[in-house]
């Protein structure tokens, strides 16, 4: 994504050499680059039987690109372009269009700092597909996705990524490793599939994140007066107590395992 989109383009080739080195890089797999820009890690991704779907909402960007594969195919192996808004595209059947090495594949976007929850939220569509997600995002955001359990970070979004994913910051990246630099600290965040839904046993995941949603929705609110306008005081009481539970807590102290307990006992 060009500029005027939002993007600050990773200039610096020595950070991109060790995003590359962080990608967990093997022969054969499935890639979706989100807004590749001039395509300069898109070059280090491709290669050794990998297809490589990169998906560009800058239409200019986008026909350059599309340019380069054909004046040089050698130099962009398995490499195919979309362009395109990626939360207006169906990523896994892009990856499909193109691809013999089965529906899995993995995920790398430089993102918008403007963007970068809903367009998790759109890739979480197809959580069941994605073997890892990595992403270079403002470093505030990037500790929210990141953040424990009573930690002041830890909020909606780290609940909803930790329920399809283990995120970690790998590390760092200064603003002058971009132009034009960003006036925030930058970061890469790797999201390994999958994360704690695997036992959770939600049935209705969409059902459970708005209610994950109002339990965060004022943070200085105890979660018992968070979900008042939801259920009856006496049911969220048996709840948080089923969950082991102060009746006084907030929900930032709350681990999903707790969460989905209260969220069961409350829907039953």
């Amino acid at each position: 994504m060009g500029q005027k989109l939002g993007q600050h383009f990773l200039q610096d080739g020595g950070w991109r050499t060790r995003i590359a080195e962080h990608l967990k890089l093997a022969p054969a797999q499935n890639w979706v680059e989100i807004g590749p820009g001039h395509g300069e890690l898109t070059r280090l991704i491709a290669g050794n039987g990998r297809c490589v779907v990169v998906v560009e909402a800058d239409r200019k960007l986008a026909s350059e690109l599309e340019s380069a594969i054909v004046a040089h195919p050698a130099e962009w192996p398995g490499v195919s372009v979309v362009t395109g808004d990626v939360l207006e595209t169906d990523v896994a059947e892009a990856v499909a269009r193109v691809s013999s090495h089965g529906e899995k594949f993995h995920v790398y976007g430089s993102l918008p700092y403007y963007i970068t929850s809903p367009i998790l939220q759109h890739l979480f569509r197809w959580a069941d597909r994605i073997e890892s997600i990595h992403i270079v995002i403002q470093l505030e955001v990037a500790e929210r996705i990141a953040a424990a359990p009573g930690s002041r970070d830890y909020g909606y979004l780290s609940t909803l990524c930790q329920y399809f994913a283990t995120p970690r910051i790998a590390f760092r990246i200064p603003p002058g490793a971009f132009h034009p630099p960003p006036k925030v600290q930058s970061a890469l965040v790797e999201l390994v599939m999958p994360g704690e839904s695997a036992h959770l046993g939600i049935a209705q995941p969409e059902k459970f994140f708005g209610f994950l949603r109002v339990s965060f929705a004022q943070k200085r609110k105890t979660l018992r007066n968070n979900l008042l306008g939801t259920s009856s005081d006496d049911r969220i009481h048996k709840a948080l107590e089923a969950a082991g539970v102060r009746s006084d807590a907030r929900a930032e102290q709350l681990t999903l395992t707790q969460f989905a307990t209260i969220f069961k006992t409350i829907s039953s």
